[in-house]
C-alpha cells in the first residue's frame, strides 16, 4: 500500500537519506551532484532549510512503511506555475505506481495552491522519467533548460496545464 507523508523540516533526515540515496544511484538525472551534499554540504540545518523554503510541498512515498519514493513542489516567481523538482524512486518502488503517485500528489498541491502550470525539467537520457512524464500529461515544451553536471547534456523543460486562464 502506498503512503504519501508531507515533510516539515524535522523530517530532514528522511528527505536526506532519499536524496543521498538519488544522486548516487541516479546522480545523471540531476543538476545536483552528490558531493554538494556531502562533507559539509551535509549539515543537518541545511537539510532543514530545504524542507523550509516558503511555498515548497516536500513528500515522500512509503510502500509498506519504507520511504521508497520522494518529490517536491516549489511555487515559482512565475504567477500560476508550479516546478515539480527532485523527483526521485527508488529500486523497490519502481513498477509499482510510486512515480505516478509522486506526480498526481504535487498535482493536487499545485491545484489547490491556485497553479494554472505544473512545470518541470527532465534530463537528456533519461527515457523512464520521460515516460512517467508524458504518461501523466505533461508536454515538452522544446525549451532546454540548464546544463548538466557532465556539461553535455542538458535538462528539457515540460509542463501540464492546470486549468484554463480565466
Amino acid at each position: 500500500m502506498l503512503e504519501t507523508r508531507v515533510l516539515g523540516e524535522d523530517d530532514w533526515k528522511v528527505w536526506r537519506e532519499l536524496r543521498l540515496a538519488a544522486l548516487t544511484e541516479a546522480g545523471y538525472a540531476f543538476g545536483a551532484q552528490l558531493a554538494d551534499w556531502q562533507g559539509d554540504g551535509d549539515r543537518e540545518e541545511r537539510w532543514r532549510g530545504r524542507l523550509a523554503v516558503p511555498g515548497s510541498y516536500n513528500i515522500v512515498v512509503l510502500l509498506d512503511g519504507q520511504p521508497v519514493g520522494m518529490a517536491s513542489g516549489m511555487s515559482t516567481e512565475h504567477d500560476g506555475v508550479v516546478e515539480l523538482i527532485s523527483m526521485y524512486v527508488a529500486p523497490g518502488g519502481r513498477g509499482r505506481g510510486v512515480g505516478d503517485h509522486l506526480v498526481r500528489a504535487v498535482e493536487q498541491w499545485a491545484r489547490l495552491a491556485g497553479a494554472r502550470t505544473l512545470r518541470l525539467a527532465v534530463a537528456e537520457g533519461n527515457p523512464n522519467a520521460w515516460a512517467l512524464y508524458l504518461r501523466n500529461g505533461f508536454r515538452d515544451t522544446g525549451d532546454v533548460g540548464g546544463l548538466m553536471p557532465d556539461g553535455v547534456r542538458r535538462e528539457h523543460i515540460m509542463t501540464k496545464i492546470l486549468a484554463n486562464e480565466p
